[in-house]
């Protein structure tokens, strides 16, 4: 086979395998939720560099007139509200909303306070991409001890 018929082959080989993934999509409904290379205040997303990568998934519910309490992320945390609204609050003052349907970005390493001034339950789902050993969640009381505050 010489050069070009490989070349011609291995184009054959990449549209059938990329009409062959279409296909499998044919009867699936994908809504992009968010593209961002940003957290909600605008800080550039980083990753964790480890060697035990560790990823966990929660439901979080908060109350109506409840709070998350003051903490930070020292780990990516992604979000995605299943119902009510939450508004997040930093320590600078500046406040982020989000309602049924937002997928968020959080905040790494910055104090928030995640509450709830709604009417109904306001309940996300929440990826944290961390490590084996690092802790997900510091609250504002861990922060203060271990600065020597």
């Amino acid at each position: 086979m010489n050069i070009a018929q490989r070349i011609i082959a291995v184009l054959l080989f990449f549209c059938m395998s990329s009409t062959a993934k279409a296909e499998e999509y044919r009867n699936v409904e994908v809504t992009k939720l968010m593209t961002s290379t940003t957290s909600s205040n605008g800080q550039p997303l980083t990753y964790l560099r480890t060697d035990h990568p560790e990823v966990t998934a929660l439901v979080v519910r908060i109350a109506p007139g409840n709070s998350t309490g003051w903490h930070k992320h020292p780990v990516p945390v992604y979000a995605y509200m299943l119902e009510g609204a939450l508004t997040v609050e930093l320590k600078d003052g500046n406040k982020y909303a989000f309602k049924k349907g937002d997928a968020i970005l959080e905040v790494m390493n910055t104090l928030h306070n995640g509450y709830n001034s709604g009417s109904e339950p306001a309940t996300l789902v929440v990826f944290y991409t961390g490590a084996v050993g690092t802790p997900n969640v510091i609250k504002e009381e861990s922060v203060k001890t271990t600065s020597g505050h």
